[in-house]
């Protein structure tokens, strides 16, 4: 069976790689090498695969009250470095070539981000890992991811999350919210839906770029959802 997209951009949250993880760890290491196991399974079906991975594990910015707003996101965008490290370290652990590109210079740790050099890696089969955001403070790493998508031409963005699909509330608080399998951007943003924040969303709409919502709580969902299984909740224009 063939894979349903051949380019995928994959975004991963920082609470995604600790969760579970016992006391204060910022990463479950079981989970994180299942995930770069799942990554290694798409590459070997040809999936070109880049990810934007956040840093709630570690740092977000808005948590920084006494902070500067600015430096808070600068601090972040480190964080996110250091979560591309890991999972770059881990997927050549098992044999996945992968490169760490980054929006703003951290060398010698990461090459800064080109798009071309990252089509170039991507078409030779290599994972792309981008950290830093956009390198501009008050942007997410959801708007990055976004950008990211259509510079490289991805099929789609696979959002993984810790929560299994769109709901029409958040199922934690309202017993009666429903499970959506499909959603317009317009209907997310009329209905105020966390599914990316509100500039990603709209960025996502006005370029016609589809994405995917579905829970990490069994990584082997990110090889069902580039095959094309029915998962999570698609969003779409």
């Amino acid at each position: 069976m063939e894979p349903k997209y051949k380019r995928v951009l994959l975004k991963l949250s920082g609470e995604a790689l600790s969760q579970g993880a016992e006391g204060k760890a910022i990463y479950n290491d079981d989970l994180v090498k299942a995930i770069c196991r799942t990554i290694k399974e798409c590459t070997a079906l040809g999936v070109q695969v880049a990810v934007v991975v956040g840093a709630g594990n570690i740092w977000r910015g808005k948590q920084g009250t006494d902070f500067d707003r600015v430096r808070a996101d600068h601090m972040g965008m480190l964080a996110t470095a250091i979560n591309t490290l890991c999972l770059q370290d881990v997927l050549e652990q098992i044999g996945v070539e992968a490169r760490v590109m980054t929006a703003t210079s951290v060398e010698p740790f990461a090459e800064s981000y080109n798009r071309q050099k990252a089509l170039s890696y991507l078409k030779e089969g290599k994972v792309v890992l981008l950290g830093c955001g956009l390198g501009s403070p008050y942007f997410s790493t959801d708007t990055a991811a976004v950008l990211r998508a259509k510079e490289l031409e991805a099929d789609i963005v696979l959002l993984a999350k810790n929560i299994d699909a769109v709901y029409t509330a958040d199922p934690r608080k309202d017993p009666t919210a429903k499970k959506l399998e499909r959603i317009r951007y317009c209907e997310v943003l009329a209905q105020n839906l966390a599914v990316m924040d509100l500039t990603a969303t709209c960025f996502a709409m006005e370029n016609h770029l589809p994405a995917l919502v579905f829970g990490l709580n069994d990584p082997q969902n990110i090889i069902r959802a580039v095959m094309g299984e029915k998962l999570g909740t698609v969003v779409e224009v």
